[in-house]
Order: C-alpha cells, then structure tokens, then sequence
C-alpha cells in the first residue's frame, strides 16, 4: 500500500513520492495570532497532526514546519484599539494557539518559525526577485508583478484577466492593480526593519516562502493549509516561490472550512467556540474526536449535536479499551508506536486514501463490537488482542484512551488526582452502604456522583468511574 493524497495543484489524488527517499517534509501555515484560537482553526491542526503521525507510522522521518504570523495588520489594528504593544497581543495569542494544540493533543512542530525572526530571509528573496525582473520597489513598498510570472493563478485555478486588484496596501504605487505586496513600507507608529529599499515590515505572503525554504529546503513535500488560504495567500506564495527558482511545494494539501449555520467561523463568534472555553465544557479528547472524525477536505458544520455525538462515539471506544484493561493486564500495556504492518488492514488501507479518516474510524469500531462480544463471552485473550489493534488505531490517530494525555495528568487536568481522591471516598462510602444493606444510601450516592457528571459503574473487579458529558 502506497500512501496517496488530493493535491490541489494537481487537482487529483496522487501517490505521495517524497523528495528524499525515507523522509517527508511538511509546512502548515499556522496562526495569524491576533485573536485566540476557536475550534475551527484548531480543526486545520488535527488534521495535519493527523497526517505527520500516518507519515511516520508509514515509516517516514518526517521533518514538520508550523509557522506563526506574529506582525500584520489585523495585529496592528488590536494592539491599537486596546492600546498595548503589537508584540504583547501576538505574544498572548501564540500562547494561547500553544495550549489549545497541546489540550487537543497535536505533536509539537520540529520548528514553529515567527515572522518577524526570518526578515533577513525576506530580504535575499526580494533581492532575487527584483534582480530577476519579477518584483520592483515604488514609494517604500516592494511589489509582485503577477504578469511577469505566466502561471500566475494555476494553484487556484483562476485566470489573471479576472482577478481583482489586491487590497493589500491603503495606498499604491503598483504598475498593475493585482500585484501583491511583498513588503510594506514604514507607517508612522507602526513597528519596521530596514531593508535596502527602505524600512517597513513583511508582507504576510513573503514570509511564508521565505521560512518555509529556510527549514525545509527550496523543494520540499507538502504545503498545508485550510482551504481559505488557497487564494491569494498559497496562490502568491507558490508564484514568488517558483519566480524566484525554488521547486518550493510537491504537494498542497487544504483542509475544508468549520462552519456555523453556513457561516464561516470567524473571531467575531464570541467566546463560546474558543477553544479555552470548549475544554472546559467538552472533554479534550472528545473534542478531538469530534474534529479529526469526518475526512480532512469535508466542509464541517458546526452543532452542539453533532459534537455530542461524536463523543458518544469515542466513549464507545474508550469503554471498551478500559474494561479490556481491567478484565487482562495484557490489553492494558503501552503499545508499540504503530508501523502499517502492525495495524489492521482496512484501516491502513483508509488512511492511504487521502487520509480517509472516516473509513479507518469504521475499521476501528468493527474491532470494538468485536472485543466487547470477546469480553462478554469471557474471552478475556481475545478482547485483549481486539483491543491492542484499537489502541494502536487510537493512536495514529492521537486518541489512544490509555495514552497518558488523556487519562492522567498529562491530560492537562490538574485536579485529576484531587477528583480521584474525592470519588474514592464516596465509593468506599456507597460500599459501605451496601454491606450494611442500606441500598437506598447507596443509589443516593450514585446519583449524586451522576448529579457532579460522575458515571459508575460496577464490575467483576469492582466499580470503575468516569467523567460523563
């Protein structure tokens, strides 16, 4: 089985050659971090944590580049209404995309670049645009000139005679109206690094081709991103890229939109979506699920339903898991990380079409029917087999349950061993009850555990809990 990927440029499923036999390279376009995150950008890095964890369980040493935008003008235009340094919004708002990848278990990036730490970058590519004709300086800001590159609009699929102009700059000084800044001379007030045509700062496409190249070479493998970066953002950065002499991106990969009620989510929604708030309401880890669950190009619809139901889901998944562990020690050992050879078929076979997430989920809760019909028939070797093949599904898709991230500490719950504690307690209390044949004690002390959203339930080894929706 080969690993095979929509690529937008291509606008067709390819099989995935890497440009250097046995390793993958891989650049996501991160935040823009003006605001805090919301579920709909966290969707974008499930997913390609999704796809670095099949990449390496296919055996490659994956290289992943996630880049950060910490200066431009929506940045500008925060720190000015709040009237706090530009840097202090960015600083605060990549802090708060770190702790959401993190709740939601993504892989820390090799190299997560900022922007305003790769001008000298920027400023070699300028140098070799202008120098080879397709980029010119004017009135303190460096332009793109679109026309000077022929393929200009291939990525996106669009015609140059019907294009807009580019409003990337309040004032221009461009030879053509669709040509796209590269740099943007200094305002009064505004932060800028001097160039030889001047001070100023990045323009948000420059930065991109600048650092991805830094890290990964001048061609590299994939070029990820959600699917409204297409244009102009991944449109301009494969054109400077390519004008410039670099083979830049194989393969672009775009993940589709989170929606609200056929509404883009944006930063306006409110509180209510932003991730911060989401954990404290949903459990991590179903969230997670929630998110990765449908195919990484689907457009999304957001619901309160729809999330509830895909938590019911990996419940499902978790239950059986933790009763496979407590009924054979066997089922409840760490894992190996996963190669293909040692995952089921069909579920290696999903995820190398185009990462088809939603196949491979199929795949793991056959194995889940199976295991708990195993555990109910008191097959305790089979249960443990079904439910090492699950945590080794799980766990390519980052929701192994028995993975420390989500079942201890390392969850980010803090007051875990406090509610451990405390519930321990209010067992030994509800089985006391029981001896004492008190049974309406008992079930009052089950229904206040459920009250708290504290679900028990009893075993062969003894009652076990777990923190319900």
């Amino acid at each position: 089985m080969t690993l095979r990927l929509h690529d937008t440029a291509a606008r067709a499923v390819r099989e995935f050659t890497p440009v250097s036999p046995g390793r993958a390279s891989l650049y996501l376009c991160g935040a823009t971090v003006q605001a805090p995150p919301h579920i709909g950008h966290i969707r974008s890095g499930v997913n390609f944590d999704i796809l670095v964890r099949w990449l390496a369980a296919s055996g490659y040493q994956v290289t992943f580049c996630r880049n950060v935008t910490d200066i431009d003008d929506k940045i500008l235009r925060t720190a000015a209404s709040e009237g706090v340094a530009w840097w202090a919004v960015a600083e605060r708002n990549q802090r708060a995309f770190s702790r959401a990848y993190d709740a939601l278990g993504c892989l820390p990036p090799d190299v997560e670049p900022r922007a305003t730490g790769h001008v000298p970058e920027m400023i070699v590519l300028m140098r070799r645009l202008i120098e080879s004709g397709h980029a010119y300086a004017a009135g303190g800001d460096v332009y793109f000139d679109v026309r000077s590159y022929p393929d200009y609009g291939e990525l996106s699929g669009q015609k140059l005679e019907h294009m807009r102009a580019a409003d990337d700059v309040e004032e221009s000084h461009k030879r053509d109206p669709r040509d796209f800044a590269l740099w943007k001379g200094a305002k009064a007030g505004e932060p800028s690094w001097e160039t030889p045509w001047g001070p100023g700062r990045p323009g948000w496409h420059l930065e991109c081709s600048a650092m991805s190249t830094k890290y990964l070479g001048e061609t590299f493998d994939i070029h990820g991103g959600g699917l409204d970066l297409l244009f102009p953002h991944h449109e301009n950065e494969l054109a400077q890229s390519r004008a410039a002499g670099d083979g830049f991106a194989r393969y672009w990969v775009h993940n589709g939109i989170l929606g609200l009620a056929g509404e883009k989510m944006s930063k306006s929604l409110g509180n209510s979506l932003l991730v911060d708030a989401m954990v404290n309401e949903v459990r991590p880890a179903e969230l997670r699920y929630y998110l990765g669950q449908a195919h990484y190009r689907s457009e999304m619809e957001y619901s309160p339903d729809a999330r509830a139901e895909a938590a019911a889901a990996y419940r499902r998944i978790e239950g059986f898991v933790t009763r496979a562990a407590e009924a054979g020690p066997a089922a409840g050992s760490a894992p190996a990380v996963p190669g293909v050879a040692a995952l089921p078929a069909g579920f290696a076979a999903g995820m190398d079409d185009d990462l088809g997430v939603p196949q491979a989920l199929a795949v793991v809760h056959e194995a889940v029917t199976e295991g708990n019909t195993a555990l109910a028939a008191g097959d305790v070797a089979g249960a443990a087999k079904q439910a090492a093949a699950v945590r080794g599904m799980m766990s390519v898709l980052g929701l192994d349950p028995l993975d420390e991230h989500w079942s201890g500490a390392g969850a980010g719950d803090g007051l875990r061993p406090v509610v451990d504690a405390l519930v321990t307690v209010a067992l030994q209390q509800r089985q006391a009850a029981r001896d004492r044949k008190d049974y309406a004690a008992a079930d009052a002390i089950r229904a206040g555990l459920a009250d708290a959203g504290i679900l028990v339930e009893d075993t062969p080894r003894g009652p076990r809990w777990e923190l319900g929706r």
